[in-house]
């Protein structure tokens, strides 16, 4: 099997597209096509189906690109091993973020690994969890900070953190700031993200366990989007407080604690427990661990602090009022 063969076979998987694979790989779309249909040959399957938005592999092009990518990481880990025996240190490492906490740790992990690792060619992405747990699972990306990982005996995980979500609303709805309980948000007019979103996921489960389900009045995917209409009408949502610090003013909306039971979400590290590190990706895990402990989570602690001491006023000023 040529490996570079596999390697644009690959491409063409996670791209989707022979024409997107083509443009990253820098190769002409022809010889790309070529190239594929050798492997196709050699292995006498047919390994993609065209459909009218791109390609998708078929269940022998799948079961290739899983051994694919396991066969491409260890060709990276010799690579690596062979440079380090010149004095050469690099590699390339991808990690996946949050969309929420990406804006807080992008441009501190890139800055922390250009300056420790600066023969490392490091990929950021962020997305959903569920999205980044798969692309964990077929080598895509090398480590991601997840919410909520779904238990799988193909993932290692080292918790980060906890943190609560609340009850988030505009002044459109009268402000109580008292908790309330997850059976009456259930009955709230949600405006919540679409599935698979880590808090939709959260919503949903812990609603079941109480015997009820949410009402959702309309789905909106993305922080931003969801306070934007929050602010200008009615409905309700279900934030974490320091994502809605992030994107917006904590005066123009009022909040309350979620009970019985409370709604949290853990944050975790995850790399694949099917795939060996190499000591770039380890070097990498080594640096997001600590930005994390010594930057992320000191942060949030900071912000939730003053949010609480902000989220007081707020609610003493309303009630002088």
């Amino acid at each position: 099997m040529d490996l570079k063969q596999l390697q644009y076979f690959l491409c063409v998987v996670d791209q989707g597209s022979f024409t997107k694979a083509a443009r990253m790989l820098d190769v002409a779309q022809p010889a790309l096509s070529r190239q594929v249909r050798l492997l196709e040959v050699e292995l006498r399957q047919n390994l993609l189906t065209r459909t009218g938005r791109g390609v998708v592999a078929t269940e022998a092009g799948k079961l290739l690109a899983q051994h694919g990518h396991l066969i491409m990481h260890q060709v990276d880990i010799a690579h690596e091993e062979l440079d380090k025996l010149r004095g050469n240190t690099g590699g390339h490492v991808t990690v996946g973020l949050p969309t929420g906490l990406s804006k807080l740790l992008a441009v501190k992990l890139i800055s922390e690994v250009r300056t420790r690792l600066p023969n490392a060619q490091l990929s950021v992405s962020d997305g959903l969890s569920v999205s980044m747990q798969e692309s964990i699972l077929n080598g895509r990306l090398d480590m991601a900070l997840l919410y909520r990982p779904q238990p799988s005996p193909d993932i290692d995980t080292t918790p980060i953190m906890k943190e609560e979500l609340y009850l988030v609303y505009g002044s459109c709805n009268a402000g109580k700031n008292s908790p309330i309980t997850l059976r009456d948000v259930s009955k709230l007019p949600l405006i919540i993200p679409q599935r698979p979103h880590e808090i939709r996921n959260v919503v949903e489960t812990k609603m079941t366990e109480v015997g009820c389900k949410p009402n959702i009045m309309l789905e909106v995917d993305g922080v931003s989007a969801i306070l934007d209409v929050l602010a200008t009408g009615p409905g309700y949502a279900i934030l974490p407080l320091y994502a809605v610090a992030i994107y917006s003013k904590l005066s123009r909306y009022h909040f309350q604690p979620i009970i019985s039971p409370a709604l949290e979400s853990t944050l975790s590290l995850a790399t694949s427990s099917k795939r060996q590190l190499t000591s770039t990706q380890k070097a990498v895990e080594e640096i997001v661990l600590e930005i994390c402990h010594d930057t992320l989570v000191p942060a949030i602690e900071r912000e939730m602090k003053d949010l609480t001491t902000e989220l007081r006023t707020i609610t003493n000023s309303t009630a002088n009022a």
